[in-house]
């Protein structure tokens, strides 16, 4: 039985860079949409920009073909270039330090491992409706943090 498809849309921000931080995910399945956000008082974009990816796989209750848009060229390369290398070189970098967002980096990669995805950049703030809209997200949810 073939797996069913996802696209997924995610985005990640901060504002000031660090400082409150929100994160935006757009899962469409078919016919059916289902926005999540979240945000974190303390962060980075970076550390924004995983959690979204992370977030959003882990609303999959099963394997699924996934087709993932983001933004973050960190994001992308990471998982895509560079995550293999930093595994066998026990998480560090070529340059032997401790690779940064480490621990999101690990829940990344544990979360990919159920799916088969593919791994889309899209251009930021270029009229992609659908990342846009994961943009106003993940922006919302960063400006709720300090109205609560």
């Amino acid at each position: 039985m073939a797996q069913p498809h996802i696209v997924i849309y995610t985005d990640g921000g901060c504002r000031p860079n660090p400082g409150p931080g929100g994160w935006g995910v757009l899962l469409i399945a078919g016919e059916r949409t289902k926005e999540l956000s979240g945000g974190d008082p303390d962060t980075t974009n970076n550390r924004m920009e995983l959690t979204a990816a992370i977030e959003a796989l882990a609303a999959l209750h099963e394997p699924c073909e996934v087709t993932l848009h983001t933004d973050s060229e960190y994001l992308k390369k990471g998982i895509t270039s560079w995550m293999e290398k930093w595994r066998k070189n026990g998480w560090q970098t070529a340059s032997r330090k401790p690779v940064k967002n480490q621990d999101l980096w690990r829940r990344l990669y544990d979360a990919t491992q159920r799916h088969q995805i593919t791994w889309k950049w899209v251009k930021a703030h270029a009229g992609n409706e659908r990342n846009e809209r994961v943009d106003q997200l993940a922006t919302s949810a960063r400006e709720n943090l300090s109205v609560s």
